[in-house]
């Protein structure tokens, strides 16, 4: 894999929107908190477009991509929100340019296609982390902040993924498992099945995470992801939070969320944990996405085994 260089704080920071759109006192906002965090900023198209639920047109938002991995100024790329949208300008994206100049890309939830993308189809290191207009402008805590920078800013290995302090990890299955670190949102990741860029799990630790997904909605895509045999064919997975799930149709006697993990993974013989802190929480945790770690499910710890960036 192709690990992007390390930032710095004075840094330039592409600021796009390959999703969802978001208001003009949020970007403003953004852009000054990114100042106040010790970076420069460059501003994408995207985020000052808006097309119906998205940050512009399709080709406007690849275009950003594009520009910002291309510009010699800009030293790192975050996304500024998730939402919708991102899907769409998969096939737009020109890889060659991203292959050619690797840099630290930011973004959850929505972006998950893109981190599958940009990790398969240019061997890019990405990191699965807070955006600036959904986590970083009005509190973002030193638990957040902290998980981001280091693993960002410094080239050597991580080591063990902490939890926020009164976070308990669950031990699913035990077992060790050993891999490259892939996934991101439950939802995003079935969307890519059966496309071009459908996401490869064999031999890798599977990290899912999701939010405002009913009970039954995470077993049917959990049961999709099994017959696609992308459960089996995993070294180890690991699952998120999963919040605000509560129950808001009319299957009154929905199983709990554990019960809906148990059900699909308890006879897969795979290593895997629940509440890793990653994704739509707070205080949120950031993971690396394509780098090898280490799963001890009995333990109920992850360890980076590699640094992120050189």
């Amino acid at each position: 894999m192709i690990k992007p260089k390390a930032l710095k704080f004075g840094d330039t920071l592409g600021l796009i929107a390959p999703a969802s759109n978001t208001t003009e006192e949020n970007v403003q906002r953004s852009i000054k908190k990114l100042q106040d965090l010790g970076f420069k900023v460059k501003e994408g198209k995207s985020i000052y477009k808006r097309h119906g639920f998205l940050a512009g047109d399709d080709q406007t938002r690849a275009q950003d991509i594009n520009e910002m991995f291309a510009d010699p100024e800009v030293d790192g790329i975050i996304c500024i929100r998730g939402g919708t949208g991102a899907p769409r300008i998969l096939d737009k994206i020109d890889y060659e340019i991203i292959k050619q100049n690797p840099k630290v890309f930011i973004g959850y939830s929505d972006i998950t296609v893109l981190h599958i993308a940009f990790n398969q189809i240019c061997n890019l290191v990405t990191f699965h982390g807070p955006m600036v207009s959904s986590n970083m402008i009005d509190d973002f805590d030193d638990y957040s902040k902290e998980s981001l920078f280091k693993l960002i800013m410094e080239p050597d290995a991580y080591g063990k993924l902490e939890n926020p302090e009164g976070e308990e990890i669950v031990t699913i299955n035990g077992g060790i498992g050993i891999g490259q670190l892939v996934g991101g949102c439950l939802a995003l990741v079935c969307s890519t099945l059966g496309t071009p860029y459908e996401i490869d799990t064999k031999g890798k630790i599977l990290v899912l995470e999701d939010l405002g997904e009913e009970p039954y909605k995470v077993d049917r895509m959990l049961n999709q992801l099994r017959l696609a045999g992308k459960l089996q064919e995993a070294n180890g997975i690991i699952l998120g939070t999963f919040e605000d799930a509560t129950i808001k149709s009319s299957y009154h006697d929905s199983q709990p969320m554990e019960e809906v993990f148990n059900d699909h993974l308890k006879d897969l013989g795979v290593p895997a944990i629940y509440n890793l802190r990653i994704g739509h929480c707070k205080p949120v945790m950031s993971i690396p996405l394509g780098v090898y770690a280490r799963l001890d499910a009995d333990k109920k710890e992850v360890c980076l085994l590699e640094g992120a960036t050189q």
